[in-house]
């Protein structure tokens, strides 16, 4: 199942310029693609324009070749599952509560949960390392946990494409590498996976493929080797980088330099 744009633009009230200005690009299907960029060059709202949440002001956006705003938001509920960035807890439910809620559509409302739902519930809390905190009320939760607990809601859904912004911005390293590793393994099981991340090294490894925006537009996207080079880099983050190869994982590595001189550190 694969996620599309075409000349995709999309902006907010008061704005001078679109957070989007036309946008082309393709999340194969089975694909690990992550979106890169700096602080306000649209990776969220190309996120929610490219599933529907956000309506374009050009150009179209597509899911599976259908218009993103056409489909029915329960049947796409059950295919695309989302990690938002940010997300306010109403009630103070438990861990597996709030992983419960990814069988909501698949359930309809008053069903109870079977066989079938317990099982996938119980296997997204231990492949996102939150079985033991399943009985804890998420209010009561780090950030760290809360954000593994909503990554194993995600899986909970059983999608066929999961989008994730910023999963990893709270989680220690072990957990960091456990989560993006798991992406990985999804995809190459056939899984869509589309992450928004800072994670400049992190997508290089584990991604198949790179986005990287500027704002607003598409400045580079293609193989992590093709996308992740200095003059390419430096030019969007506007900070002096060295790429090269990491001897152990061989896959490309940026590294911030020092600052340049006249510009404070």
């Amino acid at each position: 199942m694969k996620l599309a744009a075409e000349n995709l633009s999309a902006g907010y009230p008061g704005r001078r310029r679109p957070a989007l200005d036309r946008v082309t690009l393709e999340v194969p299907t089975g694909s690990f693609t992550a979106v890169l960029g700096p602080n306000g060059s649209g990776k969220s709202t190309l996120l929610r324009a490219l599933l529907g949440v956000m309506a374009p002001s050009a150009g179209r956006a597509t899911v599976d070749g259908t218009d993103a705003r056409a489909w029915n938001r329960r049947e796409l509920a059950r295919l695309v599952g989302v990690v938002s960035q940010n997300e306010a807890t109403a009630f103070p439910v438990t861990a597996r509560e709030l992983v419960a809620m990814g069988r909501y559509p698949h359930q309809g409302p008053l069903r109870a949960e079977r066989p079938h739902d317990r099982r996938v519930i119980q296997r997204a809390l231990k492949r996102c390392d939150v079985t033991e905190l399943a009985a804890r009320r998420v209010t009561t939760l780090s950030g760290g946990e809360l954000q593994r607990v909503r990554i194993a809601r995600a899986l909970a859904q059983e999608p066929r494409v999961l989008a994730l912004d910023e999963p990893t911005a709270s989680l220690d390293i072990s957990h960091k590498m456990t989560i993006v590793g798991l992406l990985r393994r999804w995809a190459d099981r056939g899984m869509t996976v589309l992450l928004i991340t800072h994670q400049l090294n992190l997508a290089a490894r584990f991604a198949d493929r790179v986005v990287l925006l500027h704002r607003g537009r598409v400045a580079a996207q293609g193989p992590p080797r093709k996308v992740l080079r200095e003059e390419v880099m430096e030019s969007v983050y506007r900070w002096p980088l060295h790429v090269d190869c990491d001897p152990v994982v061989g896959a490309p590595r940026v590294v911030p330099l020092d600052p340049p001189p006249g510009r404070p550190g």
